[in-house]
């Protein structure tokens, strides 16, 4: 090898460690620079510009009815429950009905062994003959006595007794009548029939066994179930506001929902107020009355009660989403026609949970933010992604189903789609493809 080319190759052994680390360094530098670059975009990708409009969805100002509703627990209460027991003892022959059937006022439900009280029937009426026939003879007698006093041919005295044992015999003939009374009305209680209309419940004894008026289960419960009623409580202090309404004669509608209060199961009426208030818990029991055609209302079930109380007829709704709570009370954002938004304080009326009425603070037509509230402020600008058709509120609140509604989500939430972003993800993409 010539001397010249073996210093080259020493000068570049000597410079070949210089060269990695070189390399090295420039590699954990260019990290140290894009990812924590990578990770600000990411954090801010959803997030918009600072001066930038924020996309919010807004829904109008409308005039409608809002129903005033007093909201509260209730349980379905049946108007009748009958545990149906025998009235005289004896061995149960019978059992005329299914588990569950839906029985009528008099359907035959069991029969227990009449022929104990039908021989005791016979026995009655006989004593009754036998007695009649002796009523007879004292009376036949009695009239032959009667004739000899007046010819003075008998003591009075003998007269007088026998005039005792006819009344004697009357009362031991009415007596064995009583008798026979009792054995047919103990032949009556051998045939069961359903005190009222409702539905049976589990059979709590078996044919074949014998059953006595001490037995405490009865034989099976009987429950009316149409119509049945609802007992729910109200605090003391929305009691005027109702006996104010129902001493004037209106029949306050109610509404029973399932225990998640999104499926309707009845509609009923208010029936009764009880007549005092329980001291303990400050509330009053209210009875609601359902006809309960579709046997959705089931005894002993917990129910969410709606009581409407009145109807306010054209007030200002708004939705339910707009409302914000905070240092100045209640208030909502009013987009203005400069798409800025300023805080309105406004005065809540009544809700049906998803509309609100706005007694004071808005005027109709007006726009307020429903969606995207939460990165507002007193002056900020935005863009409207959508708005609630007009009249929507107003149908809900009288009782129509509104059409869906249109805003749009946040775009923040779903990913941003904005042609910056999309910029930004390419040449990520491409310095990664680089590298």
């Amino acid at each position: 090898m010539p001397p010249g080319a073996a210093v080259s190759e020493r000068r570049r052994s000597r410079l070949r460690p210089f060269l990695w680390l070189l390399l090295v360094l420039l590699i954990v530098g260019a990290g140290v620079w894009y990812f924590p670059r990578s990770e600000t975009q990411q954090k801010n990708a959803g997030r918009p510009q600072a001066g930038a409009p924020i996309p919010v969805g807004v829904a109008p100002v409308t005039k409608g009815d809002m129903p005033v509703i007093l909201s509260q627990l209730g349980t379905v209460t049946p108007l009748a429950t009958v545990t149906l027991k025998t009235q005289i003892n004896g061995y149960l022959t019978e059992v005329a009905f299914q588990e569950g059937q839906m029985v009528k006022k008099g359907d035959f439900l069991a029969q227990i062994d009449p022929r104990p009280y039908q021989v005791a029937l016979e026995q009655a009426e006989a004593q009754l003959a036998k007695d009649q026939a002796l009523l007879r003879n004292a009376r036949v007698d009695l009239q032959r006595y009667n004739t000899l006093v007046a010819e003075n041919s008998i003591a009075r005295q003998t007269r007088d007794t026998q005039v005792s044992l006819v009344a004697q015999y009357e009362a031991t003939t009415k007596s064995d009548q009583a008798q026979i009374d009792a054995q047919k009305l103990n032949l009556t209680y051998c045939h069961i029939v359903a005190p009222v209309t409702g539905r049976v419940g589990l059979r709590q004894v078996d044919a074949g066994n014998y059953v006595q008026t001490s037995d405490p289960n009865g034989i099976v419960v009987v429950t009316q179930l149409q119509p049945i009623s609802v007992i729910f409580t109200l605090p003391e202090d929305n009691l005027p506001e109702v006996f104010k309404r129902w001493h004037a004669g209106a029949l306050l509608p109610v509404t029973a929902y399932d225990r998640s209060g999104s499926v309707e199961l009845d509609k009923g009426t208010l029936s009764t107020i009880d007549n005092q208030i329980d001291t303990t818990t400050g509330t009053v029991k209210l009875r609601a009355m359902f006809n309960n055609e579709q046997l959705a209302l089931f005894p002993n079930q917990f129910v969410n009660v709606q009581l409407v109380v009145d109807t306010l007829h054209n007030v200002d709704i708004v939705p339910s989403a707009s409302i914000q709570r905070g240092a100045p009370g209640t208030f909502v954002y009013l987009v203005k026609p400069d798409h800025t938004v300023a805080v309105q304080k406004v005065k809540l009326g009544p809700t049906d949970g998803r509309h609100i009425a706005i007694l004071s603070g808005l005027e109709p037509g007006e726009s307020i933010v429903v969606d995207g509230t939460d990165r507002l402020r007193d002056g900020a600008k935005v863009t409207l992604a959508s708005a609630e058709p007009p009249g929507s509120i107003a149908n809900t609140a009288t009782g129509q189903t509104p059409p869906a509604s249109q805003q749009v989500t946040d775009p923040a939430a779903q990913g941003s789609t904005r042609p910056q972003d999309h910029q930004e993800g390419q040449s990520r993409g491409q310095r990664r493809s680089s590298q």
